[in-house]
């Protein structure tokens, strides 16, 4: 069994408990400002959405907001949650969306269940997704915050430098690398310096 099937089927075994958790408070509530400030407009993807916490909030400030997911059971508890608001079931490493379809993309401690294998590529699907002056908010763990929580669950850990060079080889330009206790919190705008195109894209490195 494979990282991200090992993850989900632990969320699922245990979905009631995770949707009370994931359900107490709102990431982009707590510190979305500087994320809606850097917005250029209002259409948002919350990549790992959960049960649709951060997406009520989106909603509730005038934001059009589609929520990713790949656990049914949070999807469906998100549905309940906010029943006008578009949830989808998908996996963040091949996004089913055409490229530049968002202004933002927001993913709270969903992007630290990939792979690190497979990081880079993920975040390359954030960008393509990107309008041209679009920003991404990336939320990862430094270190863990529970003994055992790797036990049943794929998490990989970042240090500031680690979650600043990927998102700088996947064509973004980071704005903002905040360290709290066992988080790093991430803003980064789609790159437009030549320095930046060249670093997300290997064929063009020197």
């Amino acid at each position: 069994m494979d990282e991200l099937s090992r993850t989900l089927e632990e969320y699922e075994s245990d979905a009631d408990a995770y949707v009370r958790k994931y359900c107490t408070e709102s990431v982009a509530a707590l510190y979305g400002d500087p994320f809606f400030d850097a917005l250029a407009g209002d259409r948002l993807l919350d990549v790992g959405c959960g049960p649709g916490s951060d997406v009520s909030t989106f909603d509730a400030a005038g934001y059009d907001a589609v929520g990713l997911d790949l656990t049914a059971s949070f999807l469906r508890a998100a549905r309940d949650r906010e029943p006008t608001a578009p949830f989808v079931r998908g996996d963040m490493r091949d996004l089913p969306f055409e490229d530049g379809a968002f202004d933002g993309v927001w993913s709270s401690a969903s992007f630290l269940h990939v792979p690190r294998s497979d990081a880079t590529a993920t975040l390359r699907e954030f960008r393509r997704v990107l309008r041209p002056d679009g920003v991404v908010f990336c939320l990862v763990k430094r270190t863990p915050t529970t003994p055992d929580e790797s036990r049943d669950r794929h998490f990989e850990y970042y240090r500031p430098d680690e979650i600043r060079a990927l998102l700088e080889r996947a064509a973004f330009e980071p704005v903002r690398v905040e360290t709290e206790e066992n988080w790093i919190r991430t803003l980064a705008r789609v790159g437009t310096t030549e320095a930046t195109r060249v670093a997300g894209d290997p064929e063009r490195s020197p």
